[in-house]
């Protein structure tokens, strides 16, 4: 008996039918991952690991009270329209363009307080704004 003999094919991969299905599944892991957003961000302020303020002569005070009433140089502002703080703001400075103003404010103050109080400094045209902070352990 004689058999014939088949040719020996090499053996082959298909390299463009993985890469396709690779891409696919690529594809699908792309559409079907979610973005997590954090909304259970923990944020303690004031506090902060700094050196103490040194004594500046052209610097301006603002304390904000958590009920959100206006303090400039340890004088209580009538009122909490931005207006009112950038005059109180401008005096204090004495038209000082390059006063550092300090916003030292409650922990429970509303962030919109904090806003009006830099919204006040531009107003007043004093660029230069820090904020005050207790440090850890007090």
């Amino acid at each position: 008996m004689k058999f014939r003999q088949r040719p020996h094919d090499e053996p082959e991969i298909n390299l463009i039918a993985f890469i396709d299905v690779l891409l696919v599944v690529l594809i699908f892991l792309m559409m079907s991952t979610t973005y997590s957003k954090f909304t259970e961000l923990q944020i303690t302020l004031p506090t902060a690991e700094a050196e103490a303020l040194k004594e500046r002569p052209r610097e301006v005070l603002v304390s904000v009270s958590a009920d959100g009433r206006y303090m400039v140089n340890r004088e209580l502002v009538d009122g909490r329209a931005p207006e009112l703080l950038a005059v109180a703001l401008r005096q204090a400075s004495g038209g000082n363009a390059e006063a550092m103003v300090i916003v030292s404010a409650d922990a429970a103050a509303a962030h919109q307080s904090v806003v009006t109080v830099m919204d006040a400094a531009r107003r007043a045209g004093l660029s230069r704004l820090t904020f005050a902070a207790q440090t850890q352990g007090r």
